[in-house]
């Protein structure tokens, strides 16, 4: 049955669809949509405390409905996500789901079909722009990454490094303000909401925030030779921040790039934590681009017997549970409608690995079929216990058709 769908979804035929658009002298209205198919085959370590099931197939189908409208000094963001997959994709037949869970009020979330479909509104924001000012409130996605693979400046629902599918960051509860300072340096102030998890169990949110948590950063950037050089500071979950970030060239033919923070703890009986990530990275003429990155964070385990299990310790802006990580990656245009993508990512505790693979076919104008393969190699888990962070992870093959129009 799924080669039957594959097979369908490649011979069939599309009609050339614009989005709709209407524009005056001083307004514009923009509606735009995303249709995803995606079907998923897991082979999980045979561990029945922290697997449902050891093999499975199972598929889901998302739709993205995107409007923008613009007026003088003014913007209207607004996305609806609809989606409809069973428990086995949402969490990869785990006991304990692994998904890190987005900070968001589930005000703005419903369930149906006995949990398995959702409607949410992922974006819904207001921007207001001036000559040297911008102010963005509401719903919005927030990216404070400049690394590839580790982000660790990048607290508000951060990418996993074998993520390779960006296009649409979820949004947060948020206020931005932006002040264009200089030619080429700016102040930013973000105001980000927090929501407490209603059961440890389960990735649902509260509706009202926690605004002992609300987190505040301001983060100064401005261009220094061929870099760009920034600077974080301010609250994030109730602990104190300090960071910085920087991207650019040497010698005109190496791309550099750095991110990291030290965190202080609002809790006394807690040490501060650092992390930070550093990326090299090359683009041949050829279109083959290499990049490496090494991350390290002090909170991560230094042995394999502090690996946490716990829902609790899986609800943080990491993916990861050991100290010092190497990822190796690189993309490629094997023609002009294919792209592929690999990251292999090194964990230097347990030196169990993750392979990602992925490839992305242009079918038409608006459409598009991509393939993943995860493959994960290390000492899998046995009765509960993680022996290896990467051992733990499923073996998957991923395909997805979109439609964009």
């Amino acid at each position: 049955m799924f080669r039957i769908v594959i097979i369908f979804l490649l011979t069939l035929p599309l009609t050339a669809q614009a989005f709709y658009q209407w524009q005056s002298d001083d307004s514009a209205l923009e509606l735009r949509g995303l249709l995803r198919g995606t079907g998923l085959a897991i082979n999980n370590a045979n561990d029945e405390l922290l697997f449902e099931k050891d093999k499975f197939l199972t598929a889901g189908g998302f739709g993205r409905l995107m409007i923008d409208a613009q007026t003088t000094g003014m913007s209207i963001e607004a996305h609806a996500v609809q989606s409809v997959i069973d428990s086995e994709l949402r969490t990869g037949g785990s006991r304990v789901s692994s998904v890190v869970a987005i900070d968001r009020s589930d005000a703005m979330q419903w369930s149906f079909a006995n949990q398995h479909a959702d409607l949410m509104i992922d974006r819904l924001n207001v921007q207001f722009s001036g000559e040297r000012f911008n102010i963005k409130l509401g719903r919005q996605a927030i990216n404070l990454a400049a690394t590839y693979y580790f982000t660790p400046n990048d607290f508000y629902a951060p990418f996993a490094a074998q993520t390779f599918y960006r296009t649409y960051k979820p949004g947060v509860d948020a206020a931005r303000l932006d002040w264009l300072w200089g030619e080429l340096s700016q102040l930013s102030l973000y105001t980000v909401l927090t929501y407490q998890i209603d059961n440890i169990y389960s990735a649902k949110r509260q509706t009202s925030p926690d605004w002992s948590d609300t987190s505040v950063l301001a983060r100064a950037s401005t261009l220094l030779g061929d870099f760009e050089w920034a600077v974080l500071l301010g609250k994030e979950q109730g602990d104190n921040i300090i960071g910085v970030d920087f991207q650019g060239e040497l010698f005109e033919w190496l791309g550099v790039r750095g991110e990291g923070h030290l965190r202080f703890p609002d809790e006394l009986d807690q040490s501060r934590d650092i992390k930070f990530s550093l990326g090299l990275e090359h683009r041949f003429e050829n279109t083959l681009t290499i990049r490496i990155e090494q991350f390290y964070q002090r909170s991560g385990a230094d042995n394999e017997q502090q690996y946490l299990l716990s829902r609790q310790a899986i609800n943080t802006n990491s993916y990861y549970l050991a100290q010092n990580y190497t990822a190796l990656g690189a993309s490629y245009e094997i023609t002009p409608l294919l792209n592929s993508d690999a990251v292999w990512i090194y964990n230097h505790l347990d030196s169990s690995n993750l392979l990602a693979l992925y490839g992305t076919y242009s079918l038409s104008d608006e459409s598009e079929l991509s393939m993943g393969l995860n493959l994960s190699v290390g000492e899998q888990s046995h009765n509960g216990m993680l022996n290896s962070e990467f051992g733990s992870y499923p073996k998957s093959v991923t395909v997805e058709y979109r439609v964009y129009f």
